[in-house]
């Protein structure tokens, strides 16, 4: 039995099996290979890598990193959590695998526009197409911005956007848009054009990357998609563990779950993360601190982190 299996290797769960790993506890991490951390072309936000990196060069850093100290990863899909008496049974397919906690750091699916793989691919290696304004909202500054989403979630990431560029605009991804009289009022405040839908048809053209709108053929220096994700927290929502109506775990300010002994960080878990606030500032909050104690106790395991940039 080990003492903690972590699901998910992206960078929430390899922090963790990382401290984990160093407080001298059995680690053992199951990871089906879909970090979004890997769809980064390069990232200039993490501390200690001034030129930038690459996400799955991170990645791999931070495994290596976990498995020097004894962390074990395995490519395996998890297909449910099962509670036992002391512990936790780990489902995939025909086999088992027992633990006295477990940590979920399976994070979420970003919802993306239908177009090609081969187009979405090339397009997010050029930073064409990006997922993230928060992590790399400094790369598009003074360029020409589309954001595919409505509602308040659009207005939200337009509005975030605005602080890095004066050229934003808003598409609606279907019909017309869904906007109140407070979000039209905002947009129109901080000068954000608003363009209706459908679009599609999307291409890269020349350097820059077009779709169709009711307005036109339309082409930008980098669009950002707004349409919500998925979040990945069914394992231990089967389990019985609270969540959000979104799907978001709710944990305590030790990282822990409804259920004793099953923990979750990363972006699986109901976080605060503010876009924008009334003074168009920004506040982004991930969980990643690990504490253990001297003796093993699976009440006792906890993962709490906190980065913030204001």
């Amino acid at each position: 039995m080990d003492d903690c299996i972590i699901i998910g290797a992206g960078p929430a769960g390899l922090t963790a099996a990382i401290y984990l790993a160093r407080f001298h506890l059995s680690i053992r991490l199951f990871d089906c290979g879909s970090s979004r951390a890997a769809l980064i072309p390069c990232t200039h936000n993490h501390a200690g890598y001034p030129e930038g990196i690459r996400g799955t060069d991170l990645l791999a850093r931070m495994l290596a990193q976990a498995e020097t100290y004894g962390a074990v990863r395995e490519g395996a899909r998890v297909d449910a959590i099962e509670v036992d008496d002391d512990g936790f049974t780990v489902h995939l397919g025909d086999r088992r695998a027992r633990a006295r906690s477990v940590l979920l750091a399976t994070g979420v699916v970003n919802n993306r526009p239908a177009m090609p793989d081969a187009v979405h691919d090339e397009a997010l290696e050029a930073g064409l197409f990006r997922y993230c304004p928060i992590c790399d909202g400094y790369e598009v500054t003074d360029k020409r911005v589309g954001v595919i989403g409505t509602g308040d979630h659009g207005m939200r990431e337009a509005l975030f956007l605005r602080g890095y560029t004066s050229d934003v605009t808003l598409i609606a991804p279907d019909g017309g848009h869904d906007l109140d009289p407070a979000c039209e009022a905002a947009l129109d405040d901080a000068g954000i054009v608003r363009v209706g839908g459908p679009c599609g048809n999307y291409a890269i053209e020349g350097d820059r990357f077009a779709l169709d709108t009711v307005e036109g053929r339309m082409a930008f220096d980098s669009v950002y998609p707004a349409l919500g994700s998925v979040i990945r927290s069914e394992l231990a929502v089967a389990a019985g563990a609270r969540a959000t109506d979104e799907g978001c775990l709710e944990v305590d300010d030790h990282q822990r779950t409804s259920i004793p002994g099953l923990f979750a960080a990363g972006d699986v878990i109901e976080i605060e993360r503010t876009a924008v606030d009334e003074k168009a500032g920004k506040r982004f909050m991930v969980p990643m601190r690990v504490e253990a104690v001297p003796e093993w106790d699976s009440e006792r395991l906890v993962v709490e982190a906190s980065f913030a940039t204001e």
